[in-house]
């Protein structure tokens, strides 16, 4: 009998699977599975409830290190002015409190999306998606933000410049106004 795993004891497989140990016995771990088939696997590809729930913390770290490399976080080769676009992104988060949030959150949605983990979407840190978002450089994040808004970076960051109204209709003309509004209902974590 294995110490690791006693009989009734949760294990998990590598890909998330929880299984009920029955018995232990040579190496091999003899489960149920949920829905009541019987099982076995190599004792040493399971993982124990502590095991699995340390490596599932790890894995919300590694979820942000693929936003950080996602393309929309890739070097900034473009025309855009550094002081334009921190002077845009100021007035941007002054006439739409929580635009930069909700940026950021969608820039890390749509890259999990593409990277196949749509289902982390829901788990995603507000506040987390924000410190990758502000990571970036303020180009970077100016370019990220008219995408969000359907308009070209250069315009929109040049447009800052000639007054709120302008920044505020080029914004309003590509902004989903309904996902924004949800948005803004959504727990700050």
């Amino acid at each position: 009998m294995s110490v690791r795993f006693p009989p009734g004891a949760a294990a998990y497989a590598k890909d998330g699977r929880r299984y009920v140990i029955e018995e232990v016995a040579h190496g091999v771990a003899y489960c149920n599975a949920p829905g009541g088939a019987e099982t076995e696997f190599p004792e040493a590809q399971l993982m124990t409830e502590a095991e699995w729930s340390a490596r599932s913390g790890n894995q919300r770290d590694v979820i942000y290190a693929k936003v950080r490399r996602a393309r929309g976080y890739a070097a900034y080769k473009g025309p855009l002015d550094r002081a334009a676009s921190e002077h845009f992104l100021g007035r941007a988060e002054q006439l739409f409190p929580g635009i930069l949030d909700f940026a950021a959150f969608s820039v890390a949605s749509r890259a999990l999306d593409e990277s196949g983990d749509r289902g982390l979407i829901p788990d995603l840190s507000i506040v987390k998606c924000r410190a990758v978002f502000e990571s970036a450089t303020p180009q970077t994040r100016a370019t990220l933000l008219a995408g969000i808004v359907a308009a070209a970076p250069e315009k929109i960051v040049g447009g800052a410049r000639l007054g709120d109204n302008l920044t505020r209709a080029m914004i309003e003309k590509g902004l989903d106004a309904a996902a924004f509004e949800a948005f803004g209902s959504r727990r700050r974590q």
